[in-house]
């Protein structure tokens, strides 16, 4: 079960919705409502790995126990906190990385072994990190522990944002467990959020993935430049819809029920250099890495080579984080090289016109995501090679690029171009400010959008989520 499935908007969002506002006075019961509906939504997808989940958070609650009690030695703690990390890595190498690793080996080694066929737990990586990021800040005194370890079960769990993020810090949600509030105000907003997040999901991504997934299934001497160019663009703007999507109705719902979550992703398609991207693009997830991995390896403290490491040791990871593959890796690196050159000076488009920033981000940011795209490392490079060398126009590209480019396809590209930039919410700003009354229709065009992507779901079984897999 996700956000965009009828079954979630109808059945079990409404239910979980109005039980807890006849229990919003009652933060205890409320917790307790949104703890069994939390288990019930994974279970949803997958009922046995609800334990791999619970394991892992009874670990790390137990470690950070160890570690805060009055007669913990400086030695103990870095024990518990050991237990914690390897228990959480090695569960995260098991289910999501050891085909990877045992591919590898035989590879390397020669000897062949056969990869385990493991399921992948959704959203292992996301519940992983939030628990490891719990057991941290206690150890580094950055929050409280916590007697209760329901209450810690809850903050890994809650619905809203355990399948795909943003990765949220214990300490950011650990008043707001003990005590909210949900007024008419912040549900209002809320839904209005979740609402425009679903037609991003719904309505733009869905619609371009069309379009990518089928520029991707195609034979490599079909495809042209312009091909080449329209399959990157869709996916380009897919990811970014479909994940800032799902973190806006993940926000949005977290406000519903008395939750302030922070953001996850400041229009990363404006940015004017790679390291202003990453500054905007999935922030929760740069934030952890730079938190918990670069300041901890030495950050930029010990001279520019270490520091370059540093950068390419986190993005390495970064990509990895992403998937189990060496196209993952490979892309991990492409953003790591480039944050290298640009703080070492090679590459310094803070002195370059603006216009010209905004381009080679961009173009950079594109062909990462083909290496992201891409099933394998060879037709990533087949793709790339396509945008810019692939200038022949045969029979056979003509007429499959006139069958890509369906009206649908054009309209959700214009739509994407628009949306991706702050000038639809400074426009809606603006027009409120000035007339206050218009402030409604903004809640009118959300309902409108439910509406339409409820009947887009109701006819269309395509609907894909890419970060499922993270």
């Amino acid at each position: 079960m996700v956000f965009s499935s009828p079954t979630f908007i109808f059945l079990f969002l409404p239910a979980v919705f109005i039980l807890n506002l006849l229990l919003r006075r009652y933060v205890k019961a409320s917790n307790v409502l949104l703890l069994v509906a939390s288990i019930l939504f994974y279970a949803w997808g997958e009922p046995r790995y609800v334990l791999l989940m619970a394991l892992t958070t009874l670990i790390c609650w137990l470690c950070a126990l160890g570690m805060a009690s009055e007669n913990a030695s400086s030695k103990r703690r870095k024990l518990m906190a050991a237990i914690a990390v390897v228990w959480s890595i090695a569960s995260l190498a098991l289910f999501k990385y050891a085909a990877f690793l045992t591919d590898a080996f035989s590879g390397i080694t020669g000897i062949a072994v056969s990869a385990p066929q493991i399921p992948l737990p959704v959203g292992i990586s996301f519940f992983t990190f939030q628990a490891l990021s719990y057991v941290l800040d206690v150890y580094r005194g950055d929050a409280q522990v916590a007697k209760s370890y329901f209450k810690v079960l809850l903050y890994i769990s809650l619905f809203p944002q355990l399948i795909a993020g943003p990765i949220v810090r214990y300490h950011d949600v650990a008043e707001q467990i003990d005590s909210r509030s949900i007024t008419l105000r912040d549900t209002a907003e809320g839904l209005r959020r979740f609402c425009f997040g679903l037609a991003k999901k719904v309505l733009i991504a869905n619609t371009l993935a069309i379009t990518a997934d089928r520029v991707y299934a195609l034979d490599a001497s079909t495809v042209n430049a312009p091909i080449a160019w329209l399959g990157a663009a869709a996916y380009l703007f897919q990811i970014y819809f479909d994940f800032s999507g799902y973190s806006d109705m993940a926000i949005g719902l977290g406000r519903t029920f008395g939750f302030t979550f922070r953001e996850n992703f400041n229009y990363p398609y404006i940015a004017s250099s790679m390291q202003d991207f990453w500054r905007r693009w999935h922030i929760s997830l740069s934030t952890w890495f730079k938190e918990y991995v670069y300041i901890p390896l030495g950050g930029n403290r010990r001279g520019k080579f270490r520091t370059g490491i540093n950068k390419l040791t986190v993005f390495l990871l970064t990509g990895l984080w992403h998937g189990a593959s060496w196209n993952f890796a490979l892309w991990g690196l492409y953003h790591g090289g480039f944050l290298m050159l640009e703080s070492y000076g090679i590459l310094k488009p803070s002195k370059w016109p603006k216009a010209l920033r905004h381009i080679y981000t961009l173009l950079a940011v594109t062909v990462g995501f083909v290496l992201f795209r891409a099933e394998t490392l060879p037709t990533a490079w087949s793709m790339i090679s396509n945008m810019f060398a692939g200038w022949s126009f045969s029979q056979s590209s003509v007429t499959e690029l006139g069958i890509l480019l369906t009206p649908l396809c054009i309209t959700a590209l214009l739509c994407a171009v628009f949306a991706c930039t702050p000038a639809a919410h400074r426009l809606g700003e603006r027009l409120t400010a000035k007339h206050e009354g218009l402030s409604s229709l903004i809640y009118i065009a959300a309902l409108a959008l439910l509406c339409l992507c409820v009947s887009c779901l109701s006819t269309a079984s395509y609907n894909p989520f890419i970060y499922f897999r993270f």
